[in-house]
């Protein structure tokens, strides 16, 4: 039992209320959730709340496209997300939603706040304006051609194929992605947050030891890039919070969003009376705030959100942890493969504590992307929690039950392996606390295994042929069902319905503290299968249901073609102008500080070029080597952010993980022209 008790209040990221929750959201919750239940586990007090994030142009669309008021959507949706945790055993103390009386009264207090302070600015803007909608459109509701490489369907912010990040107002050829409608610049005015006041303290708050190493260098490039004045207002229509005394105006959906974590808060206390709102927010607390969220809302949790708490007097978070994304068999998640998997899908074939022990073994402190092989998940599943963990119990249990009545030996000699398995804790322990889950999980098998040993070192079915030998039996079973015990306790966080049936069985309500005891003269209930193996056939009819799920609708048009038209017709002599090689990837690897680019290697057979590609969100880097694809060879190289690129791989696909590289035929050779 720790020496004293601790008051933590833990966050995930808001998910955004207009679809469903899918296997790769569930990583972060899953992350918490463990944590959590590790800390509530010993004996601390610790509330665990999150929120739908509930505002903004896209659900506002959605609910118009289906028909419906924003309010209906994310009711609807907001239900749906609450079965998928609480099947997945995301055990929230309160989940609420950004749609709210709590969150529109604490965002006013934090904005009334900080435009007393002098930290809220006006100043007109130019934006893209949708003449059909009537509406001004944001970033990622502009699509055009790149200004900087001129590649076609690229959205208002940043361009997936060169990787260049630039103003909506520069696209060529701009369209709305609402309507079609060529946009229009208008003025309006905006309100702004002042951000750059803050850089002395993010600065200190960055390095301060409340963000893993990577974020804070990740961050570092936004200070030398110099910080800007952050946009905060929205024009209508827009659903939203209407900004105190701006007709006409709301607050950007990233300015109430992690409002919603306070909000979520203040209703659990409010309605339950479990914890005190102003101890846990005030700048005097002495509580501990941890946010879990995923590296891509760094840049809003690191330095919006604990600027605006520092402008409206409230604390800062103790740490922000963020957590990579998921691939699945190497590659992100794909929709046309089957590995888009949306978490109910999962559900309705396999059993939740499966994906929590697998994230669990791979899970780090560190910002790591986490690959979901589903051969090997199985295989790992099998392997160590069937057949290690539950196997010991399957060994030693029927004897306990035919030969002993059901009753563990009044006294056991050999305390050895159960001493150096009750040692184990304050290790696995801590591997807990520090977010080490697969470290954790690397010391609970290593024990399995030597559990295993001895009950094959001591082959208790062939000493129990001898009556003489029953008390030696005796001992040698109760040893093993401890052992088991102890190991069941250390991953009662991970996988609590397998605990919760191995409690049952065992006759015993589990607490942290239960390690330091051994089970004697006990009784356990008779012995039940505690978990299946994984069925292949299982994982592939979830893979199927996901392809099924996924498909488009059938067309009585061209397919692909009425969403991407052929482009304008040209000329053979404009064609011929295009070299087009065949190229050997002979190496590929992450660019760092870019979200989306690839480095890639290409061998022309006897010359070497460096391309910068924007295949990221579907390609695993190891994946990509040794493979022969197909490169723009003449192509004027491009200075790039991250170096020079010197061509272009060709791929075919909308974006983003359906995104597919060109592959030759076997037998074509590096630098063989294309014709």
């Amino acid at each position: 039992m720790p020496t004293a008790t601790r008051k933590i209040l833990v966050t995930n990221a808001l998910p955004y209320a207009n679809g469903p929750i899918h296997i790769g959201h569930m990583l972060g919750y899953i992350q918490a959730d463990i944590w959590v239940r590790f800390q509530k586990f010993r004996g601390h007090e610790c509330h665990y709340v999150c929120a739908d994030d509930a505002h903004g142009t896209p659900i506002m669309l959605k609910a118009q496209q289906l028909g419906i008021e924003p309010e209906q959507l994310i009711a609807e949706v907001k239900q749906a997300h609450q079965a998928d945790f609480a099947d997945f055993h995301i055990e929230f103390d309160n989940y609420h939603s950004t749609h709210s009386d709590e969150n529109r009264e604490l965002s006013e207090l934090i904005y009334g706040r900080l435009r007393e302070q002098g930290y809220i600015h006006t100043k007109t803007i130019e934006q893209l304006y949708d003449p059909q909608k009537q509406m001004f459109l944001p970033d990622r509701f502009v699509k055009g051609d790149c200004p900087k490489c001129g590649a076609t369907e690229q959205y208002g912010d940043n361009c997936d194929v060169c990787g260049a990040t630039y103003s909506p107002t520069e696209l060529l050829n701009p369209k709305s992605a609402v309507s079609g409608a060529t946009p229009e610049l208008r003025q309006s005015e905006h309100y702004f947050f002042d951000l750059p006041a803050f850089e002395s303290m993010l600065k200190e708050w960055t390095r301060s030891g409340s963000l893993q190493e990577e974020m804070a260098n990740k961050l570092n490039e936004w200070f030398e890039s110099g910080l800007q004045m952050w946009d905060i207002s929205r024009d209508a229509p827009y659903f939203g919070f209407e900004i105190p005394d701006a007709p006409g105006k709301y607050f950007y959906v990233w300015l109430d969003a992690p409002i919603g974590y306070m909000s979520s808060f203040k209703h659990y206390c409010d309605t339950t009376q479990k914890a005190n709102f102003d101890q846990y927010w005030q700048l005097d607390s002495d509580a501990e705030l941890y946010h879990f969220i995923g590296k891509d809302i760094i840049y809003f949790h690191s330095l919006f959100w604990p600027a605006m708490l520092k402008g409206a007097n409230f604390r800062q978070p103790t740490n922000v942890w963020a957590h990579g994304f998921i691939t699945v068999n190497g590659t992100k998640m794909s929709k046309s493969k089957g590995t888009f998997i949306m978490a109910r899908t999962y559900l309705d074939h396999l059993d939740p504590d499966y994906l929590r022990y697998y994230f669990a073994a791979k899970l780090t402190s560190r910002i790591d992307d986490l690959d979901l092989n589903l051969t090997d998940f199985a295989q790992r599943v099998n392997a160590d929690l069937v057949g290690k963990v539950v196997n010991i119990a399957s060994r030693c249990a029927s004897f306990i039950s035919k030969k002993f009545d059901g009753k563990l030996a009044a006294e056991i000699h050999d305390h050895s392996l159960l001493n150096e398995f009750q040692a184990a804790a304050e290790p696995i322990a801590d591997a807990f606390e520090k977010r080490e889950f697969a470290k954790a999980m690397r010391e609970v098998m290593a024990l399995a295994d030597k559990a295993n040993f001895y009950i094959a070192e001591k082959e208790p079915w062939q000493l129990i042929k001898d009556p003489a030998r029953a008390a030696e039996v005796h001992e040698i079973c109760s040893i093993g069902i401890n052992l088991f015990r102890l190991l069941m306790i250390y991953l009662t966080p991970v996988v609590p319905t397998l605990a919760q049936r191995v409690q049952e069985f065992l006759n015993e309500e589990f607490q942290w503290e239960s390690h330091q005891s051994i089970l004697t003269n006990h009784t356990v209930r008779p012995f039940n299968a505690l978990l299946q193996r994984i069925d292949m056939e299982k994982v592939n009819a979830m893979i199927e249901d996901s392809k099924q799920q996924n498909e488009a609708p059938v067309s009585t048009g061209n397919g692909e073609l009425e969403r991407d038209p052929i482009s304008p017709e040209i000329q053979f002599d404009d064609f011929a102008k295009v070299d087009l090689r065949v190229a050997l990837i002979a190496n590929a690897e992450h660019v760092e500080g870019a979200d989306k680019l690839l480095k890639l290697t290409l061998d022309l057979g006897g010359e070497t070029r460096t391309v910068f590609a924007g295949i990221k969100s579907a390609y695993s880097p190891e994946k990509l080597i040794g493979q022969h694809t197909v490169m723009v060879a003449n192509l004027a190289p491009r200075k790039m952010r991250f170096g020079l690129s010197e061509g272009m791989v060709l791929a075919a696909g909308p974006g983003g993980e359906e995104l597919y590289i060109l592959n030759p035929h076997e037998g074509a050779q590096p630098g063989m022209r294309i014709k």
